[in-house]
């Protein structure tokens, strides 16, 4: 949803306003001026998104966001904490329906260009693990082996469900994340187009993130790697090494107890 300051009358104090209906998506507000409300009012029949998360882009200056609650402004993301780097922030929303924000644009004296571009994305209660990336991160990212169950469940339900090896793993202290380097041998499925074919080797690859606290290492042999996407980014969900998957997933067949049909060969 881009959109501009300059397209309101100099001396208009009137609060432009905007709907937004999805459950994610981003906004760009081009040389912010006075106020901009936006409305998140995805199209849902039940109430179950309940967290809402906000990134700003790389380039975010020109105004402050508050979230509205009971008619008072809280503070969400300052214009400062928007040139971090993959800063995230969270909260609750108290109508999940509905929730409000107000971008207030910063003062300034010349007309230079700032743009306050965000993504948010609408999370479900369960995945409100804790503060920043840890309530993204999501129910997967809990640093503990996934049981049988959550096992066959995520490669029905997960964002991607890839095989493929550890190339390398790097942490990242100051936001608190790991990425994982995978070599992929096949891709079962992606939301997005994060695994990627290299034109000079041809050799499929893509990062996986998740969280410094779960102290992830390079390791050899085949993973089945799933998980979720959030804001362009793969994280991690369960990864068990490809035989132990397919031992389990046999025998859940077997049994009739599979939730959903996987490919094997």
């Amino acid at each position: 949803c881009p959109g501009s300051g300059l397209s309101r009358e100099p001396r208009s104090r009137a609060v432009e306003q905007v709907h937004l209906r999805c459950t994610e998506g981003s906004l760009e507000w081009m040389y912010p001026a006075r106020a901009l409300r936006v409305v998140l009012e995805p199209n849902l029949s039940s109430a179950q998104h309940t967290t809402v998360c906000i990134k700003p882009a790389s380039d975010f200056q020109g105004a402050n966001i508050y979230v509205e609650r009971a008619g008072q402004l809280h503070l969400v993301l300052s214009e400062a904490e928007g040139a971090r780097p993959r800063h995230v922030s969270c909260f609750s929303a108290h109508r999940p329906q509905r929730v409000a924000l107000f971008l207030q644009a910063s003062p300034q004296r010349d007309i230079s260009r700032r743009t306050a571009s965000f993504q948010y994305e609408l999370l479900s209660n369960q995945s409100a693990a804790g503060p920043d990336f840890k309530k993204m991160a999501l129910v997967e990212a809990m640093c503990r082996p996934c049981d049988n169950v959550e096992l066959l469940m995520a490669i029905c339900s997960s964002d991607f469900v890839v095989k493929g090896s550890i190339r390398n793993v790097s942490h990242d202290s100051e936001n608190h994340m790991s990425q994982v380097d995978v070599s992929v041998q096949r891709v079962y499925r992606q939301k997005n187009r994060i695994f990627q074919q290299d034109e000079g080797s041809g050799e499929w690859r893509g990062p996986i993130r998740t969280l410094l606290q779960c102290k992830v290492k390079k390791g050899g042999g085949d993973f089945l790697f799933t998980g979720n996407e959030h804001f362009g980014e793969a994280w991690l969900g369960c990864a068990p090494r490809f035989k132990d998957f397919m031992f389990v997933y046999r025998a859940a067949r077997e049994r009739g107890a599979n939730p959903c049909e996987f490919e094997l060969n």
